[in-house]
């Protein structure tokens, strides 16, 4: 069962949000977007601190509205979401031992989206590390090691997790090796992620029942955001989370926690959201088109048109 449920006023105003976008965007085709939006409704279970059990929080409702949520998409720099969480569990159950190296990777992996951290906790968390090709036996001990992330999201059976695939470093040239081989030749084995997946894990950090109530707080430490216009503007391009992804879209005062990926052929964004006059709601979108097709526009528009959405739901337009 998928962790929010489905809504006609959420589908009603999804829709309409989806068709403005079309209009405003035609060369953006149907298929090259997917989006999954929810939102909170009082009593407001979610940024607590991780007041709530998890069987109190995962029992309370979410309304939610997705659009090709199930589609499979490369993920870009989301996927180090993932790996945080990964991270966490490790370290709560005494699987790793904290080290002033696991926490800066994590800070420059979340924070600054670096490749080359991102590389290091994918050895940590699989006691693998790159290099020449292997010879058949080491490679197929290789090769199960690195699945072990794959295997810990798949304990949790979530049906949003059982299509994805989330295994490979993340990239600035490319790989090598074998790390190359491990893709397979037509890059079959590359990570895949879902709209509705990146949407569940983001639900469960905010909610605190990420792997312990401390270690979500830990991870929503790490995807906390400024929308300070000078803040903003200090950022290191390369580093920037904001311009260009749905934290451009929302005014300065909104409260954000995000982590945005992107490169040649996608660009997502992930955030969970507290605007200082609407209730709290959640956005994962993923465009997967060329770059001629993909204006950096386009997150920041989404991010607005939901806002609104959201505001419409404290102040619903009288019926006619």
């Amino acid at each position: 069962m998928i962790f929010y449920q489905q809504d006609g006023e959420l589908e009603r105003l999804g829709k309409q949000l989806l068709d403005r976008l079309w209009i405003q965007y035609p060369l953006l085709a149907r298929n090259q977007l997917a989006l999954t939006w929810w939102v909170y409704d009082p009593p407001y279970m979610v940024n607590t601190g991780g007041a709530l059990a998890p069987a109190d929080f995962w029992a309370h409702p979410v309304r939610g509205f997705s659009y090709r949520g199930v589609e499979r998409i490369y993920p870009a720099s989301v996927v180090k979401l993932f790996y945080a969480v990964a991270v966490q569990e490790w370290l709560e159950k005494g699987m790793i031992s904290p080290t002033e190296e696991v926490d800066r990777a994590l800070h420059d992996a979340i924070v600054n989206s670096s490749n080359d951290a991102t590389s290091y906790l994918v050895d940590v968390l699989s006691g693998t590390t790159s290099g020449p090709e292997l010879p058949a036996g080491p490679f197929e001990t290789w090769q199960q090691q690195r699945q072990i992330v794959n295997r810990y999201l798949q304990s949790f059976g979530w049906e949003e997790f059982q299509t994805i695939n989330v295994c490979q470093k993340t990239w600035g040239d490319g790989p090598y090796g074998r790390e190359r081989v491990f893709l397979a030749a037509d890059y079959s084995n590359r990570n895949y992620l879902t709209t509705d997946a990146v949407a569940r894990l983001l639900h469960a950090i905010a909610g605190g029942v990420a792997v312990s109530a401390a270690r979500s707080q830990m991870l929503m430490n790490l995807l906390a955001r400024s929308l300070d216009p000078a803040t903003v503007a200090s950022l290191d391009p390369d580093y920037n989370q904001v311009t260009g992804f749905l934290g451009e879209g929302l005014p300065p005062t909104t409260r954000l926690w995000s982590k945005a990926g992107w490169m040649s052929r996608v660009r997502w964004d992930c955030a969970y959201v507290e605007p200082v006059d609407g209730r709290p709601f959640g956005l994962v979108v993923a465009i997967d088109a060329p770059l001629g097709d993909r204006d950096r526009s386009i997150l920041p528009q989404i991010a607005h048109g939901a806002l609104e959405a959201v505001r419409s739901l404290e102040n619903p337009e009288p019926s006619r």
